[in-house]
């Protein structure tokens, strides 16, 4: 089996190459022209996979890519995928998360229509939701334009899936994380926070809304979940997610008992942080899942957070 991977370079594409290839997998990455290469999290792996110059803001380097890879899967992770960023940039964000994800539809199309393709979605779609938990069927809310591209490349998916009966699936992923994190994530944040706090490199701790609630699994075990989608016998869209939602306090929490600190002596919280429009409250029914595809998350919050911490105190040292 050959697969392609948008976003190989990220947290999510980065676990899905090492998962794939332990499945015997010809694994190629899509990555853009940058002029310092940011190849750390699949830097034990460049030696398996196939590396190939594209980016999804240009369709023919869409269609050379896949000429070359000749993939029987297609993994469409890249994205502008930073909520608050998209504020700032939301015609980008529109650009390369919601239209980038179209481009390689079309690519695919054109192409092979017998090519199997996973979008990665998001749970942000549901934004300000209208029922708790949010499953398959619940109506989207998108509340930033991060989750807006997000939504038009959802149902660019639906479209390309049933104007041309092509395999097409997006996952609803909820909140997952781990150390490949990227710093500008707030999990992330908080885990190399404390690590530096905790070898007294730092002082405090600023973050936004302490309240807002989310649900929190760990990437490795979603990105199993993508795999299985595609393996369906028909196209599916499902939500994965663990089901239980923790507070960003509950998390800070954590976070510095790894450490033996409380965080109340760290934590300010700071307005500069608070977003246009914040989603309250995420949470995951992943039933569907667990029934039709055998998956469901298994590693708790404080054991991903854990893990996350003591990376971090790692790389300080």
């Amino acid at each position: 089996m050959r697969a392609l991977i948008t976003g190989i370079t990220g947290q999510d594409g980065s676990y899905l190459a090492e998962f794939l290839l332990k499945k015997g997998y010809q694994v190629y990455g899509l990555v853009r022209r940058l002029s310092t290469a940011n190849y750390w999290r699949i830097e034990p792996y460049l030696d398996q996979i196939e590396l190939i110059e594209g980016d999804l803001a240009d369709s023919g380097s869409l269609l050379l890519a896949l000429k070359k890879a000749k993939p029987d899967e297609v993994y469409n992770l890249a994205a502008q995928s930073f909520v608050a960023t998209s504020w700032n940039q939301p015609i980008l964000t529109g650009d390369i998360t919601g239209l980038g994800a179209a481009r390689m539809l079309e690519a695919c199309y054109r192409f092979n229509p017998e090519i199997k393709f996973y979008q990665a979605s998001s749970s942000e779609l549901f934004g300000l939701a209208s029922e708790s938990p949010q499953k398959e069927t619940t109506p989207f809310h998108p509340r930033s334009p991060y989750a807006a591209a997000k939504a038009y490349a959802h149902y660019m998916t639906l479209n390309y899936r049933e104007s041309y009966q092509m395999f097409c699936c997006a996952g609803i992923l909820f909140n997952h994380e781990s150390p490949r994190r990227g710093e500008e994530f707030v999990s992330r944040k908080i885990s190399q926070a404390v690590a530096r706090i905790a070898l007294k490199k730092q002082k405090k701790l600023c973050l936004g809304n302490l309240e807002a609630k989310r649900d929190w699994g760990y990437a490795p075990e979603y990105v199993e979940a993508m795999w299985l989608m595609l393996q369906n016998s028909k196209p599916k869209d499902y939500v994965i997610a663990t089901g239980k939602t923790y507070s960003v306090r509950d998390l800070v929490k954590m976070a510095f008992e790894v450490v033996d600190l409380d965080y109340k002596d760290y934590v300010v919280s700071n307005k500069a942080f608070l977003r246009p429009a914040d989603v309250p409250e995420l949470c995951g029914d992943s039933s569907l899942a667990k029934k039709e595809l055998g998956w469901q998350a298994k590693t708790t919050l404080k054991e991903i957070i854990t893990e996350m911490v003591e990376a971090d105190l790692e790389r300080e040292r």
